[in-house]
C-alpha cells in the first residue's frame, strides 16, 4: 500500500522499491494516484481501493488499473463510460463486514456478481473486505467478519462466481490472523517500520525507514526577556541560546508546545510558538551548537530517539498521520541501507 504519497515516503520511491524487491502489486486510494504511477513507469499491477470517478474510468481500462466497485449504481455509471473505451474494466467487489464504510452486505454482494458474471465491460477478477480492528487480536471482531467474508465465497464458490483474486489482510491481519491472507495482501504501515497501533509492536526484523531531519540556520544569544516567536509564549528568564531550524507546520511540523528536538545527540525543546516555516530550540544545555549542525526531528541522534509514536502520543493522533502529513515540499533523499 502507497496511497497518501508512500504515508508520506514518496509513492514513486516506495513503488520503486517494491517492485524490484518482488512485489507484483501496488495499492492506491486514488485514481489520481494510480495515473501518477502510470506516467512514472510503475508497470506493476495497480488497485485503486477508494472511489473512483466515472468520468476516469475510460484512461483506467487504458492504464489497466483495477478500480474498487461496491454497489450496482456505480456499475451501470462506470459502464456508461466503459462503452467510450476498447477493452474491459478491471474490477474487484468490496464486501461490508463490519467495517461501515465502502461496500456491498455480503447478500448484495452475491446478486451482483450473479448479474454481471457475463458483462463483456466488466472484467471482475477480485473481491476484498476490510478490517476494523484488526490490530487487537484478542477482540472477537475481525473473527466475525472473516467469517462473514468466508461464508459468502463459500456462497460464491459453489455458483461458480468467486472471482480469481481474494484479499483482505492488512499490516496488522498479516501478522495476527494468518487464516486470513488468501491470495493478496496488503501491507501498508508496517512497510515503513512503523508498528499499526502502539499496542502491537513490530518484531526486531523491521525498523523505521524514514528519518526526517533540518540544520541549524541560525544561533544567537537573547538578553533575558526577549520574547520568541509569535504571540511571545516564551520568554527568555536569562541570556539564552536560541538556534533556529528552517521547518514548521507548513512541512506537517505541528503547532504543539512541549516539542523536542536532537542536536548533538542531546534533546533540546522546541521553544516559544511553531511558524509556519521555522521553529526555535532552547540550546543552553548543548553549548558546542553551531549553525550548520544536523537537528533530528523524528529518527535517532546519538543515544537518543524520538519515533512516530512518541510525535504522535504529544499530538494527539497516530503514527499514520505523523509520517502522512509530511508535506511535498520537504525534500526527500533516498539511501540503501
Amino acid at each position: 500500500m502507497i496511497k497518501a504519497n508512500g504515508y508520506g515516503h514518496g509513492a514513486l520511491q516506495v513503488a520503486q522499491a517494491a517492485t524490484e524487491a518482488g512485489a507484483t502489486w501496488c495499492g492506491v486510494a486514488r485514481m489520481e494516484e494510480a495515473l501518477a504511477l502510470r506516467e512514472q513507469g510503475i508497470n506493476s499491477e495497480i488497485m485503486v481501493l477508494g472511489y473512483t470517478p466515472p468520468a476516469l474510468i475510460p484512461e483506467a481500462i487504458r492504464q489497466g488499473i483495477h478500480v474498487a466497485i461496491y454497489d450496482p449504481q456505480m456499475a451501470e455509471a462506470y459502464l456508461e463510460f466503459a462503452k467510450k473505451s476498447s477493452g474491459q474494466l478491471k474490477v474487484h467487489v468490496k464486501v461490508e463486514t463490519g467495517m461501515g464504510r465502502l461496500g456491498m452486505i455480503p447478500q448484495k454482494a452475491a446478486e451482483f456478481l450473479k448479474a454481471y458474471h457475463y458483462n463483456d465491460r466488466l472484467d471482475i477478477d477480485g473481491i476484498f473486505t476490510h478490517f476494523a480492528k484488526a490490530d487487537e487480536p484478542d477482540e472477537d471482531t475481525t473473527q466475525q467478519q472473516l467469517s462473514r467474508f468466508v461464508a459468502l465465497l463459500r456462497d460464491l464458490q459453489k455458483a461458480g462466481l468467486q472471482p480469481a483474486t481474494v484479499h483482505t489482510a492488512n499490516s496488522a491481519a498479516i501478522m495476527n490472523f494468518p487464516e486470513a491472507k488468501f491470495d493478496l495482501v496488503r501491507p501498508g504501515i508496517a512497510i515503513y517500520g512503523l508498528t499499526p497501533s502502539p499496542d502491537m509492536p513490530l518484531t526486531d526484523e523491521f525498523r523505521p525507514a524514514l528519518t526526517w531531519k533540518a540544520r541549524l540556520t541560525s544561533l544567537r544569544t537573547l538578553p533575558p526577556g526577549h520574547g520568541v516567536s509569535y504571540g511571545h509564549r516564551y520568554t527568555t528568564s536569562d541570556n539564552e541560546r536560541i538556534g533556529v531550524i528552517p521547518l514548521g507546520y507548513g512541512d506537517g511540523f505541528r503547532r504543539v508546545p512541549g516539542q523536542q528536538a536532537l542536536v548533538r545527540g542531546q534533546r533540546v525543546n522546541v521553544v516559544g510558538r511553531v511558524c509556519m516555516d521555522q521553529c526555535m530550540l532552547q540550546l543552553d544545555s548543548v553549548p558546542e551548537a553551531q549553525a550548520g549542525d544536523e537537528v533530528v526531528l523524528l529518527g535517532s541522534q546519538g543515544n537518543h530517539q524520538i519515533t512516530a509514536d512518541d510525535l504522535a502520543e504529544k499530538w494527539g493522533t497516530i503514527n499514520y498521520e505523523v509520517v502522512c502529513g509530511l508535506a511535498d515540499r520537504l525534500p526527500r533523499i533516498y539511501l540503501n541501507a
